[in-house]
């Protein structure tokens, strides 16, 4: 009987007689509630309403939310929809007068928080982005015109300022310490539906969606109108800034991104300094290290940052790093993966000259390279290096063991690519074919041994292994990356 039982709902079991009250309610007592912290945080949330001044005979955006056409006035959204999108007008003289020249238009709706008592708001760069007028509504009703102090589009980070003082603001907290599977709160303006909360869990930290942010993944129901608003703790604390969604439909669908805090305090410390952020770059383009990659050339684990491309002239090339290093370690801190590299060197200080660790031919090199200033959507371009087959020797009559027909590369063309030897691919068939060649790839390097030309590399590839997986560096265009190949598993 007492094994049946054990199998019994709880509440069947509570009949029973075989749990006790007071156990049952200290579990309920381990379900959260929401309630204190919400009325201690809530007044520091606010909305954000932007506006835009209309020209002449202006029309909504292509892609901007309108009224819908032939909304009834007593319709529950009409007001919705009449407060925060504009309606639907024709181009001409005989617009409406929302479309004259000068007037004030609704943008967007955004939400944000209150992080100091003399008011200084943080919420999106995308909230306010092309706005000219920002309205920011405390939950007592009171409207401030604000003012922005700065804005960061590649943290999507923006600081806003309205006049007022003794506001109630959110105490910031360290985003570090979440854990997945903690509790958070978020309240915002979904929809313009102003202080609204919901609540789930911290689903994984470090989600790399941009090249500056490790992203904060939550289940919290974060829709448009959100962003821009805290992400919280169960101290209160700030600990993101809701930023995306994930979504096939525009609406929420259980997968939502929070910029960290500690990210957004750097970036808003920086903009209330200056009014802009100051970013530190090398002028590499780089790629992920996987696992087929990194054991053929002799790293213990795939980590790092490959890099694929580097800027003529820049300052990686000035310290030495060279296409098909994979950077390990920046100013002492290590790279775990590719996109670490960008968040720590956007972090140096300009002018600093620090130590590169970089793995090159199966060893360890320490190099120093000198950071430069970012410019501000400065539109990098790394070397030019066209992968068009070059003219030299006749190729091979067959293709080598590998599946590949090679020849020489003319000097000029070298000098062109910035090259010192390597060969170029005419044809790629078998093996060579499945690991993605073709024909005008520049080939660099097989198994960490430079190729110098057409003998030499296929003299490497009759000796090497067909039983085991080598890599080759390859270049395609602008970039380089290294490709694992298996001879062994080439079609007889």
């Amino acid at each position: 009987m007492k094994r049946l039982l054990a199998l019994l709902p709880l509440s069947l079991a509570l009949m029973a007689g075989t749990v006790s009250m007071p156990a049952a309610q200290a579990q309920t007592r381990e379900l959260p509630d929401f309630a204190d912290l919400v009325e201690r945080t809530g007044p520091a949330v606010v909305n954000i309403r932007t506006t835009e001044r209309a020209r002449a005979n202006q029309t909504p955006s292509a892609g901007q939310p309108q009224m819908p056409e032939g909304l009834d006035e007593n319709d529950p959204f009409y007001e919705f929809f009449r407060r925060f999108f504009p309606p639907r007008q024709s181009p001409g003289p005989g617009n409406a007068p929302r479309g004259r020249g000068g007037e004030e238009v609704p943008r967007g709706v955004g939400s944000g928080f209150i992080i100091s008592a003399d008011g200084f708001v943080l919420t999106n760069h995308h909230v306010v982005d092309g706005a000219d007028e920002i309205y920011v509504t405390l939950t007592d009703k009171r409207e401030f015109k604000g003012r922005l102090i700065g804005s960061d589009r590649r943290t999507d980070v923006a600081l806003v300022k309205i006049e007022a003082s003794n506001l109630p603001r959110l105490a910031i907290g360290d985003s570090s310490r979440l854990r997945v599977g903690e509790w958070v709160v978020a309240i915002g303006s979904p929809f313009g539906l102003e202080n609204t909360v919901t609540a789930g869990i911290v689903s994984a930290k470090g989600r790399d969606t941009g090249d500056y942010l490790p992203f904060i993944q939550t289940d919290v129901a974060v829709n448009p109108g959100n962003s821009g608003g805290p992400l919280l703790n169960m101290r209160g604390e700030v600990i993101g800034i809701n930023s995306q969604i994930y979504s096939r439909t525009g609406g929420f669908m259980g997968i939502s991104f929070a910029i960290p805090i500690d990210e957004a305090m750097r970036v808003a410390d920086q903009l209330k300094t200056s009014g802009r952020v100051v970013r530190g770059r090398i002028g590499v383009g780089i790629a992920e290290v996987t696992k087929d990659v990194a054991e053929p050339l002799g790293l213990p684990r795939a980590a790092g940052a490959l890099v694929r491309s580097v800027e003529a002239s820049g300052p990686a090339e000035r310290a030495g790093i060279e296409v098909g290093d994979i950077i390990l370690r920046f100013d002492g801190k290590p790279i775990e993966k590719s996109s670490d590299l960008p968040r720590i060197v956007g972090g140096t200080k300009p002018g600093s000259k620090v130590p590169v660790q970089v793995w090159r031919k199966g060893a360890n090199r320490e190099l120093q390279v000198t950071v430069v200033e970012m410019e501000p959507e400065r539109n990098q371009r790394a070397s030019r290096s066209p992968g068009q087959p070059g003219g030299g020797q006749a190729a091979p009559a067959a293709a080598n063991a590998f599946g590949l027909v090679v020849s020489e590369i003319p000097e000029e063309r070298r000098a062109q690519l910035r090259i010192r030897g390597g060969v170029i691919v005419d044809s790629a068939e078998g093996a060579a074919a499945r690991a993605g060649l073709r024909a005008g790839d520049v080939l660099l390097s097989l198994d960490n041994q430079d190729i110098t030309g057409v003998k030499q590399f296929n003299d490497l590839v009759a000796k090497a292994d067909k039983a085991k997986a080598h890599v080759l560096l390859v270049r395609r265009g602008d970039n380089a990356s290294f490709v694992p190949i298996r001879p062994g598993a080439m079609s007889r």
